[in-house]
């Protein structure tokens, strides 16, 4: 189904002139997952974000759906009930975005270690007993178990052997963020929701009745601004939500976020080999847990915990951020010996994490899993848990909790956006079972995934592209790989890129929303984090066709190119490599 940039003009005409049901502000995996719940139940939906979809918290996470089993240790139970059930829902509703792959954690006697031998063990028992993995289950193959320090050194030789005892081994999922975002978007926009990507809201409305009824966005791309109506607004703008909160004169009081950052680095396998996703404890004494996590011929590392006080459009890497994380690589992994020049890419995110009760009259609607912390808590001590509030005037935030908690959190939303269309203007609308509304390119049988995704492959290639574009647009698109199959039986591919590439770039465009070379090789496909090796070739012919297909002059051309490159600049850390 077409959504491009055709479709944006289009919808901005309807938004201007048709009073909704419901308007999502944010369209991150929050925003995204309440927008397909509404269109599911039916209802006028609108979508809009100041950005790209996915393009602030939900494209820099650790793209994982991850239960969190360290947060057993700090009593989150809840947090982790919710989170380690609902990974098996994703891997329904989105099959090719989420995968079983199960995680190593050794485990090390030293000071203010996060598990021993036998506490890990407790841990995934309770693990593995809050997601269903136990008796006739079909995940029960997937149980845990300990391994001792000899079987542990002969997965990953590169660990240090220096105190290590073991390791325990659990169910997680990997994942795609970005793509998780887009699909979902996809699938609420082919239900009928009105989704627009740069279109920020400037200023909440309100009726006679000082009752929210609407917001004045901002266009984006050409500056201009006009109104749109709904009957019921949710925030959902993550890191931004205080920020939107601010536009409603009415009721805002003070903020209730604390934002923290997150940082990710891309190492080359030959540099650091891990064989599967593996956790551990920082050894610092700051409670964090660390991740290495192989990914597409590389490893990615991550992540930091800091309060985080800068420009939420763009959070950056800190040459503070590449040495924490070194040096504790390097001290797990004393023969990688990693420096700042081995970095190929980066990311770092914003997480939304509640900090601070409203001390306005909003009131709580629902709290998941959630304690509040103050400012002198440690980042790493804050909950992620989310919060539900519905201000006087009937503005709803929904906030904080996790990338695996996005379906449970707009469930609980949706329940009182409907609640709320019922008693105040009169309308029933019956809600899905969201645990069975697949997102776009989730059509195929979910209890045989990797079967049905090479079965998807090998469509691509019986068209002629090769296996290795085959088996990614699989992986990448799923279900939709067929209209990128059809693309390619039709086109000659661009210099730079190969058939598939080229196939699937056009869908992209045509199919996703895809404005900028940015959008492509950052979120739609992850050219910029994971394939350093290639993608000075491609970044090339992926410029020229956009080019082509959107007819830039030389202004849009040199500003997209631009804005890619520092990009890739920004990823590589250029700015900090260039300053040692």
């Amino acid at each position: 189904m077409e959504f491009s940039l055709k479709t944006r003009k289009k919808e901005i005409e309807q938004l201007k002139n048709i009073d909704l049901d419901l308007l999502v502000i944010g369209g991150g995996i929050t925003g995204a997952g309440i927008a397909l719940q509404a269109s599911s139940a039916k209802m006028k939906t609108g979508l809009i974000d100041m950005q790209d979809f996915g393009a602030g918290t939900s494209s820099r996470s650790t793209r994982l759906v991850h239960g969190g089993i360290r947060y057993l240790k700090t009593f989150d139970v809840q947090v982790v009930s919710d989170t380690v059930k609902e990974r098996a829902v994703i891997h329904h509703i989105a099959p090719h975005m989420t995968q079983p792959d199960p995680m190593i954690l050794p485990i090390y006697d030293e000071p203010d270690t996060t598990f021993t031998m036998f506490s890990v063990k407790v841990a995934m028992d309770l693990y593995d007993h809050l997601a269903g993995i136990e008796g006739d289950s079909p995940l029960t193959k997937y149980a845990n178990y300990t391994i001792d320090k000899a079987e542990t050194l002969k997965r990953e030789p590169q660990l240090n052997p220096v105190n290590l005892e073991g390791a325990g081994v659990y169910l997680d999922y990997q994942n795609n963020d970005s793509r998780l975002v887009l699909e979902n978007v996809k699938k609420a926009h082919e239900l009928g929701c009105l989704a627009v990507s740069r279109l920020k809201a400037i200023k909440i409305l309100h009726n006679e009745a000082k009752q929210v009824n609407g917001v004045r966005v901002k266009d984006l791309l050409d500056g201009t601004e006009f109104d749109i109506h709904a009957k019921v607004v949710i925030n959902a703008a993550g890191p931004w939500s205080d920020e939107v909160r601010q536009t409603d004169q009415l009721t805002y009081k003070e903020a209730r976020l604390r934002p923290t950052k997150g940082v990710h680095l891309v190492v080359d396998q030959s540099r650091l080999k891990v064989p599967q996703p593996t956790y551990f404890g920082s050894g610092t004494a700051d409670g964090r847990m660390i991740f290495t996590i192989p990914r597409e011929g590389k490893t990615y590392i991550g992540t930091t915990d800091t309060d985080f006080h800068g420009d939420y459009n763009h959070p950056v890497v800190e040459q503070s951020d590449v040495d924490y994380l070194l040096k504790i690589i390097n001290r797990k992994y004393p023969t990688a010996h990693l420096t700042l020049a081995d970095v190929e890419a980066s990311w770092a995110g914003v997480r939304p994490l509640i900090g601070v009760e409203d001390a306005g009259n909003a009131a709580a609607d629902a709290v998941t899993g959630a304690s509040v912390s103050d400012s002198t808590s440690a980042p790493s001590a804050v909950s992620r848990g989310s919060s539900l509030t519905t201000a006087d005037d009937g503005l709803i935030t929904l906030a904080g909790g996790k990338l695996t908690d996005y379906r449970i959190m707009a469930n609980g939303a949706m329940e009182k956006i409907a609640q709320k269309l019922h008693d105040d203007f009169g309308e029933a609308f019956v809600l899905p079972d969201s645990a069975k509304v697949k997102v776009a390119g989730g059509d195929f049988d979910s209890d045989n995934a990797e079967a049905e995704l090479a079965k998807i492959a090998q469509a691509g290639e019986a068209v002629g592209i090769s296996p290795a574009d085959a088996q990614e647009i699989a992986s990448l698109f799923g279900s939709e790989a067929a209209k990128i199959y059809d693309r390619a039986k039709q086109i000659t591919p661009e210099p730079g890129l190969t058939l598939g590439q080229t196939a699937a770039l056009d869908y992209s465009l045509a199919e996703e929303m895809t404005l900028t070379p940015v959008d492509y090789l950052l979120r739609r496909t992850y050219h910029v984090l994971f394939k350093n090796d290639t993608l000075d070739k491609v970044k090339v012919g992926v410029v020229n066709r956009m080019a082509n297909y959107y007819g830039w002059d030389q202004q849009q051309l040199d500003y997209c190119t631009q804005e890619l490159e520092q990009v890739i600049a920004d990823s590589r850390l250029e700015r900090l490599k260039n300053t040692n």
